[in-house]
């Protein structure tokens, strides 16, 4: 439990003092951000506010997960520095993407396909190292079944888990990346799923059993406490982070944030064996996604629109409601959200016997 406290205070601090540190430079540089031309007027006066925000929550998250284990003497575990790597990936593509969008001076960076390009070169590399490394007892980092709050009896194998695995990161990063339009809504949002898996991964450490108590409620996860850590740390970046980015934001996090948090979140769960507990405890980023597609599909198939805009959370700021009010509502959905997986999580514990 220390080294829980001590990944995540230490993201905490280092995001939080370090994110102004970070905005003064960026703004000397001209880091701005573009505003979509189609979105909501009241949008127009962040236009040139610090973006690429998300390098801080990052390397924040890097020294929390490190002086977590620096404290305790202890060295990090693979499936760790497999979340990290991700993250740290996604990271880099959405940094790339940033980039292109300010020496352009325009709303758009990379292509799509470019982004895909990016992470399934990602996925690819995590999957090659997640189904390897087994343990003493024969567990590796990711396995080969599709899973909810463990594995269950569906399993795509080895040559086809590389491709669920870019399915999952190319999900969830860009559900991130679509929820990411107003100010504080991703990176709180992100803090309530990150909490929850530091709760998750911290009862799975203690509930790892083998031998004939394996049908007792016993999780089959390699290195539950690490994956608690980088949670723990990466929930602390957020928050201190959010500390500047909540209305009127001083920073955003940019496509390098999302990008990184979704990769994170996917691994996460893929490296935890719940796969599709995220779709509910993300709930707010399935809800957002939702919004896009169905919008999509609405105007080709009738030619019209069934929201004011997509995502949804700029039909709202449309309809009339102020920002900062849909913010708060969207972070209340994505709490409910995280309260009915973690539910879910234990009712689940529970129906196998568990105390």
């Amino acid at each position: 439990m220390i080294a829980v406290l001590i990944a995540g205070s230490v993201g905490l601090i280092v995001s939080l003092l370090g994110t102004p540190f970070v905005i003064r430079l960026f703004r000397s540089r001209g880091y701005g951000q573009e505003i979509r031309e189609d979105g909501p007027t009241t949008h127009q006066t962040k236009r040139g506010t610090p973006t690429m925000g998300g390098t801080v929550i990052i390397f924040a998250t890097l020294l929390g997960y490190a002086g977590a284990h620096l404290a305790q003497q202890r060295g990090p575990s693979v499936s760790g520095l497999l979340v990290l790597l991700v993250m740290t990936g996604l990271g880099a593509v959405g940094f790339l993407d940033d980039y292109i969008k300010i020496r352009k001076q325009r709303n758009l960076g990379l292509t799509v396909r470019t982004k895909f390009v990016g992470e399934a070169i990602v996925a690819v590399v995590f999957s090659i190292f997640a189904l390897r490394y087994a343990n003493i007892h024969g567990w590796t980092p990711a396995s080969g079944y599709i899973s909810f709050i463990r594995d269950t009896t569906l399993s795509v194998g080895p040559y086809l888990f590389p491709l669920v695995a870019f399915l999952l990161i190319a999900a969830a990063s860009n559900a991130v990346n679509l929820t990411d339009g107003l100010d504080g809504l991703a990176a709180g949002s992100s803090a309530m799923v990150f909490g929850a898996y530091t709760v998750m991964a911290f009862w799975m450490y203690g509930n790892v059993c083998f031998g004939p108590r394996a049908a007792e409620g016993c999780y089959v996860i390699r290195d539950p406490l690490d994956i608690s850590l980088v949670s723990a740390a990466a929930m602390g970046s957020c928050f201190g982070f959010l500390w500047w980015n909540a209305a009127p934001a001083k920073i955003f996090m940019g496509d390098t944030g999302s990008l990184a948090l979704g990769g994170a979140f996917a691994s996460i769960a893929m490296v935890t064996r719940t796969e599709l507990l995220l779709m509910i405890l993300g709930g707010l980023f399935v809800m957002e996604t939702l919004s896009v597609i169905l919008q999509v599909l609405s105007f080709r198939t009738t030619g019209r629109r069934m929201f004011n805009m997509a995502p949804i959370h700029h039909h709202f700021e449309l309809a009339g409601w102020p920002e900062t009010t849909v913010i708060v509502r969207f972070w209340i959905l994505a709490g409910l959200a995280v309260a009915f997986g973690l539910g879910l999580f234990y009712a689940e514990f529970l129906s196998r016997g568990g105390p």
